[in-house]
């Protein structure tokens, strides 16, 4: 009778597999690294990466993440590189060959042929006696001992130990180049992420009305500048436009319950007199961070006290901040 395991115990013991062949790798970092880092740092090319096979598909993700952290990068597959993509190679390129075995086919004869055009070499490989290993000018020691499968077969704990290094290849390249948030945003513009990263207040609050009544307003006056501009709140200023507070529907929601000549009041009876504010040039993430340790959906916006708008949770949920 066949025996049906557990899927949450294998799930565990894939894991805590790839989790020990990294921290073997950890053990295994040597001076090599550091002149793999130093090579990549003063070439004055582009960091071409290539491989076959799943280690291919690792290539293409450490290409990615080493593009969006600064280091200028290109994949190139390398059963295709003999079959007219070694024209992308150029001089001062390094290139990171990346393959479990080191001994792989397409990885022998595109070896000789990148010696050829001058460049640097840096081997991504567990077997440290392999073809790969010893033509390459440095080597990154990505050793698996055993895959996690009970065959031994998938590429699983040898694909992650290889991305895991390039990781460190990346993030390492990134600290000692000084990349900053700025940068980042630069590479990221599009999406979420990139919008927390440079989205300011500026970009957002001038597409809104900007709602104002002094102090003086009768509450029946207020009512209607709130709705009339549909962002639930108003501002109070004075003549200088100067801020005073800030009357929201919650505002006049608790009045109503409260007050018994609720008609007769003006906006100064009912307003919060020091409203949370944020300035113009603050990132659109911080207001939204205010909004929500505040439980409050909508901010003024002030610059010197003087008013120029407001911006609504609505607005960070339209730019996708939520």
């Amino acid at each position: 009778m066949k025996v049906i395991k557990n899927p949450k115990t294998i799930a565990r013991s894939v894991l805590l597999a790839e989790a020990e062949a990294i921290r073997k790798a950890v053990d295994l970092l040597d001076e090599q690294f550091n002149e793999t880092v130093d090579t990549i740092l003063n070439s004055s090319g582009r960091l071409v990466v290539t491989g076959v096979g799943k280690s291919a598909l690792v290539g293409q993700k450490i290409v990615a993440t080493m593009n969006s952290t600064g280091t200028p990068s290109l994949f190139m597959h390398a059963a295709d590189a003999i079959h007219g993509d070694l024209g992308m190679i150029q001089s001062n390129d390094v290139v990171l060959l990346i393959s479990k075995s080191g001994n792989t086919a397409e990885i022998k004869v595109l070896i000789p042929l990148l010696k050829r055009t001058g460049v640097r070499l840096i081997a991504m490989v567990s077997a440290r006696d392999s073809y790969l290993a010893n033509h390459a000018d440095h080597v990154l020691h990505a050793y698996a001992e055993m895959e996690a499968d009970p065959l031994n077969l998938a590429p699983t704990t040898s694909t992650t130990v290889a991305l895991a290094i390039g990781d460190a290849l990346a993030v390492s390249l990134l600290e000692i180049r000084g990349f900053t948030r700025q940068d980042f945003a630069r590479y990221h513009p599009g999406g979420s992420l990139g919008k927390r990263l440079y989205l300011k207040v500026a970009d957002i609050f001038p597409h809104n009305k900007c709602p104002r009544v002094v102090p003086g307003t009768p509450l029946r006056d207020v009512i209607f500048t709130i709705s009339a501009n549909r962002l639930g709140a108003t501002a109070v200023v004075d003549e200088e436009g100067t801020l005073a507070g800030i009357v929201t529907d919650g505002d006049i929601r608790r009045t109503a319950y409260d007050h018994s000549t609720f008609w007769e009041l003006c906006a100064q009876d009912v307003m919060t007199t020091q409203p949370v504010c944020v300035a113009p040039d603050e990132y659109a993430v911080v207001a939204l961070q205010l909004m929500q340790e505040r439980d409050i959906s909508q901010l003024v916006v002030v610059e010197d006290t003087q008013v120029l708008g407001f911006i609504h949770l609505h607005d960070l949920l339209r730019e996708g901040l939520i």
